[in-house]
């Protein structure tokens, strides 16, 4: 019900891609829930889950509930110090990440942390930097399409040829505000990026994934905070239009605004135009007919499907990015790839014209 605890755990049988104690991981930071999803994904495929480390006592208690075999660390840098552990795991506030993430490549570990995974672009250059210079991976957690089945089955069609051409994506992102359970540094722009950076990196993500793009251009971003005055620099609402490198284009919406009766914490949706067939992914239900998520409607040239796609292809992502990390390959995703979709997403947060001012104009 709340896209911040969002963890799903595999309806398949997931496939371990390494013995135990090959791949070791840890925790650092676990100011969003997020951090759940990523450990179970790994956990999933093999890793082993050694050390976990937070300012905040209450937060660890609690992770260590979902997770009794971890120990606590004493502090960030016995966790770099342990040359035993393969990869540091990070849900720390957005502010806060690409800084760790820096320090963590220079003890030579790989990092995967939450998206955003950094708020400026400056900061993805030096994550570039620190990639090509230490030889290690900087992941993100983009879960609305590496943590969905649905999205993944429209994936293999694409992969598959059954689309033909992608020509034209359009994603529609909702969640649940819950404002109440939310931290201070969630409403400030300044600690999480914005909506189109915080929210928005997923779908930017998305459609690069789908029109196989590796280069994008904003045409048009907007934002604005409709009805959350106490928060006068939150967003509650945002949008943007682009256009990959091959003419593909896609336009998003993300916002806080999922109604209290809806059964999941966001009805999200996904239309994908292709020169051979198109594409509806119904991700997390289907309102007023399913509380099951990942329904994908497919039409082609032989008719219309409605595959239910939820326990049907796992969640092969986690297994493909350790072995990229043992291996040196990037299977699970490129390093351009995963900057890009943030390059992208800064880049919309800080040219989107605010509606809310231009609502105030005479």
């Amino acid at each position: 019900m709340d896209g911040m605890n969002y963890a799903p755990r595999s309806a398949k049988q997931a496939e371990r891609v390494v013995r135990a104690g090959e791949f070791r991981f840890a925790v650092i930071g676990l100011d969003h829930g997020h951090i759940y999803a990523m450990t179970n994904g790994l956990l999933e495929a093999g890793a082993e889950l050694a050390w976990v480390y937070d300012e905040d006592p209450g937060k660890v208690d609690a992770f260590l509930h979902s997770y009794p075999q971890v120990r606590v660390a004493p502090s960030i840098a016995h966790i770099l110090a342990d040359e035993t552990i393969a990869l540091v795991a990070s849900a720390i506030k957005p502010s806060h990440r690409c800084e760790l993430g820096l320090v963590v490549l220079e003890s030579g570990k790989h990092y995967f942390c939450d998206k955003p995974g950094m708020l400026s672009i400056p900061e993805t250059q030096k994550a570039a930097e620190a990639c090509k210079r230490t030889g290690k991976r900087y992941f993100i957690y983009f879960g609305e399409r590496i943590h969905v089945e649905g999205a993944l089955y429209a994936q293999k069609l694409i992969e598959e040829g059954a689309l033909g051409d992608v020509l034209s994506v359009t994603i529609l992102a909702p969640h649940r505000l819950n404002k109440a359970s939310r931290p201070s540094w969630f409403f400030n722009p300044e600690e999480n990026g914005g909506i189109l950076v915080d929210i928005g990196s997923h779908q930017l993500e998305q459609f690069l994934t789908y029109t196989n793009s590796r280069s994008a251009k904003v045409l048009h971003s907007s934002i604005a905070n409709y009805h959350n005055p106490d928060h006068p620099g939150f967003q509650d609402y945002g949008q943007c239009v682009l256009v990959g490198e091959k003419g593909a284009t896609c336009y998003f919406r993300v916002d806080w605004f999922t109604p209290d009766g809806m059964g999941a914490w966001g009805d999200g949706r996904m239309f994908i135009v292709g020169t051979k067939a198109s594409v509806e992914i119904r991700k997390y239900l289907d309102v007023a007919g399913s509380r099951q998520g990942d329904h994908v409607y497919f039409v082609d040239a032989q008719g219309e499907h409605h595959i239910e796609a939820f326990g049907k292809l796992g969640f092969p992502f986690f297994g493909a990015m350790i072995l990229d990390c043992i291996q040196g390959t990037e299977h699970a995703i490129t390093q351009e790839h995963t900057l890009l979709a943030m390059e992208l997403a800064i880049t919309a947060q800080q040219n989107a014209t605010n509606l809310t001012a231009a609502n105030r104009m005479p």
